[in-house]
């Protein structure tokens, strides 16, 4: 399971997470940073860092955000 950046990221875009990734599994996109989820190793290196809590393990997510799921993995489709 990877770790997935929820809706908090998108009005506080502060690339903490970015820098501390070990396998460079996050990148910035238009409206918030994105975990590749077929990169991630479930360090959660990014989770104590992110400002504003906005990052889940996959398991974890609520329905209403498993919508951020689908939007890495658009993300890097498109790759």
């Amino acid at each position: 399971m990877a770790f997935v950046i929820t809706g908090a990221c998108e009005t506080e875009k502060a690339g903490e997470c970015a820098t501390v990734c070990p396998v460079d599994c996050i990148e910035e996109g238009k409206d918030q940073f994105y975990i590749d989820p077929d990169i991630c190793i479930d360090c959660g290196a990014c989770v104590s860092v992110c400002p504003v809590d906005a990052i889940e393990e996959e398991y974890d997510l609520t329905p209403d955000q498993e919508v951020y799921l689908e939007k890495a993995e658009a993300f890097f489709a498109n790759k």
